[in-house]
């Protein structure tokens, strides 16, 4: 009798997965130093210096660009735009392992890691299968501060020292903006255009933290305890602020600004910028951050 689909499928994964494991340059320490690395699931044994890491979520991935190690594989937010062309020539050579939602296990092992990091909000549910593969380590939520999180993954890698160096190189620059441009006192605000509302990002955001890093206010709001808020179109002028940065895929685009925000522009938004939603959005870490203050001394500077 032929088995069922279903079976044969399951066989040929954990198959897949017995290679991966077994296959030269993989596997959980291939014989050398260890250490252990606080988690969302506890204390987790590391390789002492991974060579093929995967990662799933975008605050992963650009601190791993910008420690110089690069990873093997990536979840993306979207397969159709990969990995985001901010991250250059290093981003370029990484491979695309399914998204962040949807990670794909088999081409995760393909890559034969040697350490997987994750997200315990996002991913608690392969933790099993990805710890088959490689020793994995999430951290807690996407939602958590994101330099936590860059701190995560550079305890993750062991390169604590070299993590703490970047961010204190972004809090640099953040201070050079503010004191350049005299932006204390006035106010910021992130708009995100989709699904026929607006989505504003408030200071506990990725956005919204660097826009306060860099001396500005976001104007007070209900945040129901989240890092953004959608508002209908209707309710457009409660965006207003002094600066106001829309992420649009296509900035340059006439289409980049929606009919809500056009038709109020002049009288609302006489200082709107749309900026590119790949980095603003996606590019969380350390290499977005100083890519979004590019963009804010830009703006600024006109």
């Amino acid at each position: 009798m032929t088995p069922p689909r279903a079976a044969v499928a399951l066989a040929a994964l954990l198959t897949l997965f017995l290679a991966a494991c077994s296959a030269p340059g993989s596997g959980p320490t291939d014989g050398g130093e260890t250490r252990t690395v606080a988690t969302a699931r506890g204390e987790v044994t590391v390789p002492a210096a991974p060579r093929r890491v995967v990662v799933l979520e975008p605050v992963q991935l650009d601190t791993t660009v910008a420690l110089d190690a690069p990873p093997v594989g990536a979840g993306v937010l979207s397969e159709g735009t990969g990995v985001p062309a901010y991250l250059g020539d290093a981003g370029a050579q990484v491979a695309v392992v399914g998204t962040v939602a949807e990670p794909d296990l088999e081409r995760i092992a393909a890559q034969r890691p040697d350490l997987i990091l994750g997200t315990e909000s996002r991913h608690a549910a392969l933790y099993d299968r990805l710890t088959a593969i490689a020793p994995t380590a999430f951290m807690a939520s996407q939602a958590d501060p994101w330099q936590d999180n860059v701190r995560f993954v550079g305890r993750a890698l062991g390169r604590e020292a070299d993590t703490e160096q970047l961010l204190a190189r972004y809090r640099d620059r953040c201070a050079e903006v503010a004191r350049t441009h005299d932006t204390a006192g006035r106010t910021a605000q992130m708009i995100r255009p989709r699904d026929g509302l607006l989505t504003l990002y408030g200071p506990t955001s990725f956005a919204g933290s660097t826009l306060e890093c860099a001396g500005f206010t976001i104007p007070p709001r209900d945040w129901e305890n989240s890092i953004s808020v959608d508002l209908s179109p209707e309710l457009v002028q409660q965006a207003r602020a002094d600066e106001v940065f829309l992420t649009a895929t296509d900035p340059a685009s006439p289409s980049a600004v929606p009919p809500a925000v056009q038709a109020v522009r002049t009288q609302v938004f006489p200082r709107l910028h749309p900026v590119d939603q790949s980095v603003w959005i996606t590019g969380v870490g350390p290499l977005g951050g100083q890519k979004v203050l590019d963009d804010i001394e830009r703006t600024l500077d006109r």
